[in-house]
């Protein structure tokens, strides 16, 4: 039988252009592009290379079983990719699919280079479970190869849709995810679902909408408003890491700070809220801070920038939101992004005013000592180079939390404001004389106060932490960006070993 062209040319035209019209109307009726043109706009020209076109194309109504596999280029830089296609049965998944996400990943993996996922999907076609869902090459492999590949290659995801039920997991598996507000949602269960279930009564932007999860679950790490923002957070992310967990981060030419008075920005007075987001600016090269989970947990500050044109990863305490008091939240934001740095060789800067941990008797049945256990897990097992830089206080575990002496910094640097104690002054004295002062006459109390918390700002002098050798060196802020260029120089070549094991056995 003679070779019909024409009719490959057809079956590869009917691939390429997803599903029925209808639900490319219905897509851009929403503000949504067609899969297609979301990997265009995020790759280098001419550099998509596709696999598995044909999939499933014998079967009615499903091209490419709607998802598109392949490699990239990402400014010059090689990717894989995969994308949903949400016109052909909202991107649900087929075995055929499944098989080619899960290849998809572990090419990824092969050559060392990162992942993205493009998700707009349904979730797993009930009618074909038995294909795609119990079996050694079923839908639990890709997120097998998801925590196979977690420190090894960056993996992002954008999510323009839904992700549903299962397939809301890969999301949780990237290290970011970027959610389109209006559109993008995750949830293990539709809104009828829950209603039959547990007889809530939800919608799906409720329980697992954009703003949700990137302000209160913590899942999300970008809210964008439009898809070309989202796809402009993948791009961002990936510039600031290598393609793999053997390489260095990509270096940048060198830029001079914002110009902000770091000495002026620091109020005297520990009540006096400032906000971090600035002071990381005045240090790191100009308009290169990539704030990540702005909207979550904002008492802590995290974020790629650069200084000097090197890629670090910044974590810093912020008293515009909670006092800098770390939660719940917090710890597992600072836990999951000092992981990622060190996986990826990016050293750590962490700038220090906390009060410590929230005490009281809601956190601790949220599970705060737990949680802050694990949080300062990841300090202790980070070993790129790490320098503490007390701004103005590191009270109590605070201290340990932002990587204080005890836990291997390369450098743990004071500025003249900088205060490290147990506690706060007032709290001490407090502790200690509370007896005492209710005992005193009214009009005796307040001399009597002053003068033990003038003792116990004299115990814990900046000078004398120093000539204790508790901190490394008192740097005037104008001369802490010089400083930290010249120590993360030095500390570059570092020794990375640890401990003697296969791994801990993480606080939570």
């Amino acid at each position: 039988m003679a070779f019909d062209e024409e009719a490959l040319a057809q079956a590869r035209k009917r691939a390429a252009a997803g599903g029925a019209e209808k639900y490319h109307a219905a897509n851009a009726a929403k503000g949504k592009l067609f899969a297609r043109e979301r990997i265009a706009l995020l790759v280098d020209d001419g550099s998509f290379v596709e696999d598995g076109l044909f999939a499933n194309s014998l079967a009615e109504g499903l091209p490419a079983d709607g998802v598109i596999t392949g490699n990239a280029r990402i400014d010059g830089r090689d990717v894989c990719i995969m994308a949903n296609d949400s016109t052909v049965k909202a991107g649900s998944w087929g075995a055929r699919t499944v098989e080619k996400i899960i290849r998809i990943i572990e090419r990824a993996y092969a050559t060392g280079v990162p992942m993205v996922y493009l998700v707009d999907s349904a979730g797993a076609r009930i009618t074909d479970q038995v294909d795609l869902f119990p079996g050694r090459r079923g839908a639990g492999k890709i997120f097998h190869n998801q925590v196979k590949a977690s420190g090894s290659i960056p993996q992002v995801c954008a999510l323009f849709g839904p992700s549903a039920a299962g397939g809301a997991y890969i999301p949780a598996f990237c290290d970011v995810v970027a959610m389109v507000e209006g559109n993008a949602s995750m949830y293990l269960g539709s809104d009828r679902m829950v209603e039959m279930v547990t007889g809530e009564k939800t919608t799906l932007e409720a329980m697992g909408g954009a703003r949700v999860h990137c302000a209160e679950s913590g899942v999300g790490h970008f809210l964008c408003k439009t898809e070309q923002e989202a796809l402009d957070a993948v791009r961002s992310y990936l510039s600031y890491l290598p393609s793999n967990y053997t390489q260095q981060p990509p270096a940048a030419e060198a830029g001079a700070p914002a110009k902000v008075d770091l000495g002026a920005l620091v109020p005297e007075s520990e009540r006096q809220a400032f906000d971090m987001r600035r002071y990381i600016k005045g240090i790191v090269d100009k308009d290169s801070f990539f704030e990540i989970q702005a909207l979550w947990a904002k008492e802590l500050t995290v974020g790629f920038a650069r200084l000097d044109g090197e890629v670090i990863g910044v974590v810093g305490n912020n008293s515009m939101f909670k006092g800098g008091v770390l939660f719940v939240d917090s710890a597992d934001k600072a836990s999951r992004f000092v992981q990622l740095c060190d996986a990826f060789n990016v050293p750590l800067l962490f700038l220090s005013d906390v009060p410590g941990f929230m005490v009281g008797s809601a956190v601790e049945k949220q599970g705060i000592i737990r949680h802050g256990a694990k949080m300062i897990t990841a300090i202790s097992e980070a070993t790129v180079p790490k320098i503490c830089v007390v701004v103005r206080k590191a009270y109590g575990a605070g201290l340990y939390a932002m990587a204080g002496p005890g836990f291997e910094p390369d450098a743990t640097i004071a500025l003249p404001t900088a205060k490290i104690a147990v506690m706060g002054a007032e709290a001490a004295v407090n502790a200690v004389y509370a007896n005492k002062i209710a005992a005193l006459p009214e009009e005796d109390r307040a001399a009597f106060i002053a003068e033990r918390r003038a003792e116990y700002e004299r115990d814990i002098d900046i000078l004398r932490l120093a000539s204790e050798l508790v901190i490394d060196a008192i740097v005037e802020p104008g001369d802490l960006r010089a400083e930290l260029v010249r120590r993360y120089s030095a500390a570059r070549g570092k020794d990375r070993a640890f401990s003697r094991r296969r791994h801990g056995v993480t606080p939570v």
